[in-house]
């Protein structure tokens, strides 16, 4: 039935377009443009009621600290800035942290260093076959000279490309972890200095004409202080 019910032509239909008199007012609304503006509306006002009931239900005497640490600038609330946001353990727990995590980078650093200079050490001191000739005159010697030379030649040459690449890349590789282990320890070394200073104690900066082997980084000392 469903076949035959198909096969009868019907009137398709066509939606009403806006009357000529009201051109002036858009297109003509249909129903599902009705429900997205009924809904927009709806949510609106529950919004505006449960709003009027938060004011109907205020606490007079509530307080909490933004509403002396903020201000309003065009309608947004701001917080004011604060410099001191964390206090004095705070920071220094941070800092320790911080200098923690690069301790730990260096470390890691300094044992792949030595992973990589065992490898290279051990491809660079290969055992070399020495061997010790006695010749009977110089025309013996020359030729004796001229057939080791020939071998090590060869045996220079018969290393891969590939390899001597290889070897290459290890090495620029080794020099970029030892620069980075030295930029490590110079700033884990302005860390620790700026941790100690944070510390408790009367300490002073000393002169040059005071420090015995002046360098260019300053040099503090603490006053000594009798332990209980």
């Amino acid at each position: 039935m469903s076949s035959l019910r198909n096969a009868v032509p019907r009137r398709p239909y066509k939606e009403r377009a806006q009357p000529q008199s009201r051109k002036k007012f858009g297109l003509l609304e249909k129903h599902k443009d009705y429900i997205e503006r009924a809904k927009a509306f709806h949510k609106k006002e529950d919004t505006l009621r449960k709003l009027k009931e938060k004011a109907a239900f205020k606490n007079p005497d509530e307080f909490y600290f933004k509403m002396i640490r903020t201000r309003t600038v065009d309608g947004v609330h701001k917080p004011e800035s604060r410099v001191n946001k964390y206090t004095a353990e705070q920071l220094m727990l941070m800092k320790t942290q911080d200098a923690g995590y690069i301790l730990q980078k260096m470390q890691s650093e300094k044992k792949k260093i030595e992973k990589l200079t065992a490898t290279l050490h051990s491809l660079d001191n290969q055992p070399s076959n020495k061997h010790l000739y006695f010749a009977e005159d110089r025309e013996e010697a020359k030729e004796i000279l001229s057939h080791s030379s020939k071998g090590l030649v060869a045996s220079s040459e018969a290393v891969p490309d590939s390899i001597r690449r290889k070897t290459v890349a290890s090495y620029k590789e080794l020099e970029a972890r030892r620069s980075r282990v030295s930029e490590l320890e110079k700033l884990y070394m302005d860390m620790t200095l700026q941790q100690e200073l944070r510390k408790k104690g009367r300490k002073r900066k000393l002169r040059e004409d005071e420090v015995a082997n002046p360098t260019s980084k300053p040099v503090y000392k603490w006053r000594a202080e009798r332990k209980r």
